[in-house]
């Protein structure tokens, strides 16, 4: 599905230069819910400006079931972490989730349908006449998501989307979340600074050093199915994945040295 080979990205030249990414390799497959985790400025988010097409990578390559990524890629969709600037404020709900949405994406009957099924699927049927500044910071990121869905993508990027939200509301999206990568099969790589949250979604954890990062390791996560906000986090494996991924991330993300 997903495909980074050896990218580095640096920014500006010369003693200036800062180097964000180095020779970053990983590869996520179809319908995986992929987690990064990594120290504060250690290059997330300049990782997903680079697989969303937003930004060139100095040196290596991504790709998409093959297809080099030159640009904003089709299928591709993304949530980001501030709900409040990601929404327009001057069109209704109704009208924020149609906003990608193209004749492309069907008949007027049918990207009506599209609408109304991804509000339906975020828990938001009977909003469509509201407007952003109406809702909770909840609810709006819930329309950030509605609008990612009505999309359809193959592959949705998440940019720390529930940082600024209370916890029983974070508790609630991510719940969310789980659900609908099923629901719609689709591919999901997220970024967060919470280990908990990255362990309780994730198929694996990518953790990076810090900057210029690099993958540090690749965790796979084995947890029953369906998880549960607190059976999950109370099982053994849990509690383990959890601790090891803090100590790597405590650590700066540090690689071993080669004795």
């Amino acid at each position: 599905m997903l495909k980074v080979d050896k990218v580095t990205h640096t920014y500006g030249s010369g003693p200036a230069a800062h180097t964000a990414l180095k020779e970053l390799s990983f590869e996520v497959y179809p319908q995986e819910f992929v987690s990064i985790v990594g120290p504060s400025g250690a290059g997330k988010t300049t990782l997903l400006r680079t697989l969303s097409g937003l930004l060139t990578p100095t040196s290596g390559s991504v790709s998409i079931a093959g297809k080099a990524v030159i640009g904003v890629p089709d299928g591709m969709a993304m949530v980001f972490q501030d709900y409040s600037r990601s929404l327009l404020p001057w069109l209704t709900i109704e009208k924020n989730v149609a906003f990608p949405l193209t004749k492309d994406s069907g008949t007027a009957a049918e990207r009506k349908a599209l609408i109304e099924e991804s509000l339906e699927a975020v828990g938001l049927q009977g909003f469509n006449n509201r407007y952003p500044w109406q809702l909770s910071g909840g609810m709006q990121q819930r329309v950030a998501i509605a609008r990612a869905l009505a999309y359809r993508p193959r592959l949705l990027l998440m940019d720390e989307p529930f940082a600024s939200l209370d916890a029983q509301t974070r508790a609630e999206l991510e719940d969310l979340v789980l659900t609908l990568r099923h629901r719609y099969a689709v591919t999901v790589l997220f970024v967060t600074h919470d280990i908990d949250e990255s362990v309780y979604l994730a198929d694996r954890v990518l953790v990076l050093s810090k900057a210029p990062a690099r993958l540090v390791e690749n965790i796979e996560v084995t947890l029953p199915e369906p998880r549960d906000q607190i059976s999950t986090k109370e099982t053994e494996t849990f509690v383990q994945i959890r601790g090891h991924v803090a100590r790597l991330i405590r650590s700066g993300g540090d690689l071993p040295q080669a004795s």
